[in-house]
């Protein structure tokens, strides 16, 4: 598989409301060249068993212990592969 264009990375820490919105509005952009970069920080609600179920290969999940929301984006952009970075909290 190619590198992406743009590397997406979204901190998941207790957010199982609004994760999946936040994903589906993600998925929904017209410019189709990105992988998305979920960092689980640790959470203690569902908002894994949320994002695992979306089916898209696009979508890279890594689990951490919690570090805060700079360690959650260092994590995620040592795993981007985008020639550009978005971050995008959920």
């Amino acid at each position: 598989m190619s590198a992406p264009t743009v590397s997406v990375i979204v901190p998941v820490y207790n957010v199982e409301g609004t994760v999946a919105e936040t994903l589906h509005s993600l998925l929904a952009q017209t410019f189709r060249d990105f992988e998305v970069i979920v960092v689980d920080d640790g959470g203690t609600d569902g908002a894994m068993e949320v994002v695992g179920t979306f089916d898209d290969p696009r979508i890279r999940i890594r689990r951490k212990f919690n570090g805060g929301l700079n360690s959650a984006r260092n994590a995620g952009l040592r795993m981007a592969r985008g020639r550009f970075v978005a971050f995008l909290d959920a």
